[in-house]
């Protein structure tokens, strides 16, 4: 099996750097400077065992390869808000022998959120969904940190209409073999719903910084809240807390430390993107179609969506200010 790391970034680069290190055969898939980064210089790629650079195959798109082999495997590692560009890009990309990816090779969908399940659904007959616990950084091309331990991260992995199958073994073998923890699950779609329920906060961090603080934990639960009670109306269930608990146990501890996640990662490189449209989003289109009010996940989406459009320096609002916000949605909801 060759792996098509799509979106080496984070949480990609840090999979593909580990496969390959195990002994995988790894593409990386980047682009602008961080792909040039990793031509010229390699990846450099920093876990709790160290640094090492990798020198990786890289493309910018399937052009490069040429007809794509039967044994290759997607993983799509790209923001969601970048990924109908990344599966239109490979979907029609040839196979060898016949046919393309979109219809024959697997794709896993490595995403915050669950919206890039349903993206692929639309587009690849064979689709997994990965719940990533993979704390990483990516702030300087070519430069990537993952320093949790004793296991690298957790990747729960599973088709996404439900089930497990050999395709999702054989990558879970992979995967444990290159420092994860990686169980094989039936129903990895339950999994990505509560590990979205954490996420909710990304907005909170992206926008008023990543230090902890009581306000911002208060504001979390109250978005948390929302999305429990628009899931309870959808019928949508999802891994409880205890679970969470079960499943990492020790077993992929992050450094003592304070980190900025995903969101905030986006905005202190300045992408010009946040994916709280598919975090918080999520919780409003849910909200909208079953009547249940998502003032707080509304404002949050709101405002990262803003910090990003303009450029706005990542913790630069009040965490008072956001939840000024917050409460004032929450009013107007009440009296509508």
């Amino acid at each position: 099996m060759r792996y098509l790391i799509i979106g080496a970034g984070a949480v990609g680069a840090t999979i593909g750097g580990r496969l390959a290190e195990a002994g995988s055969d790894v593409v990386l898939v980047a682009r602008g400077a961080h792909a040039q980064a990793l031509r010229e210089r390699g990846l450099t790629l920093t876990t709790a065992e160290g640094t090492r650079v990798h020198r990786l195959p890289v493309v910018t798109g399937p052009s490069e390869l040429g007809a794509l082999r039967p044994d290759d495997v997607l993983l799509l590692g790209v923001k969601t808000q970048d990924a109908v560009a990344a599966l239109d890009a490979w979907g029609g990309a040839e196979v060898a022998g016949g046919g393309t990816a979109a219809q024959r090779l697997p794709v896993f969908c490595a995403q915050n959120g669950v919206e890039g399940e349903r993206m692929a659904l639309r587009r690849f007959a064979r689709v997994y969904g990965m719940c990533v616990w993979l704390p990483s950084d990516f702030l300087e091309p070519g430069r990537v940190s993952a320093l949790c331990a004793p296991r690298t991260g957790i990747l729960h992995v599973g088709r996404a209409a439900g089930g497990a199958d050999a395709t999702a073994r054989r990558f879970a073998e992979d995967l444990e073999k290159a420092g994860f923890e990686a169980p094989v699950v039936e129903d990895v779609m339950r999994w990505k719903y509560a590990k979205l329920l954490g996420n909710l906060g990304n907005a909170i961090q992206a926008t008023t910084g990543p230090e902890p603080a009581p306000a911002k934990a208060a504001l979390l639960l109250r978005a948390i809240r929302e999305a429990k009670a628009a899931y309870a109306a959808a019928g949508i269930a999802y891994a409880s807390t205890e679970e969470e608990a079960q499943a990492r146990d020790g077993k992929a501890v992050p450094p003592p430390g304070v980190r900025g996640g995903s969101s905030w990662q986006s905005l202190q490189r300045g992408t010009g993107s946040i994916e709280a449209d598919y975090l918080n989003g999520e919780i409003s289109l849910l909200g909208r179609l079953h009547g249940v009010p998502t003032p707080v996940n509304e404002v949050l989406r709101h405002a990262a969506n803003i910090f990003a459009r303009e450029g706005l320096p990542p913790g630069s609002m009040s965490v008072a200010d956001l939840t000024a916000l917050a409460d004032e949605a929450e009013a107007r909801s009440a009296s509508h």
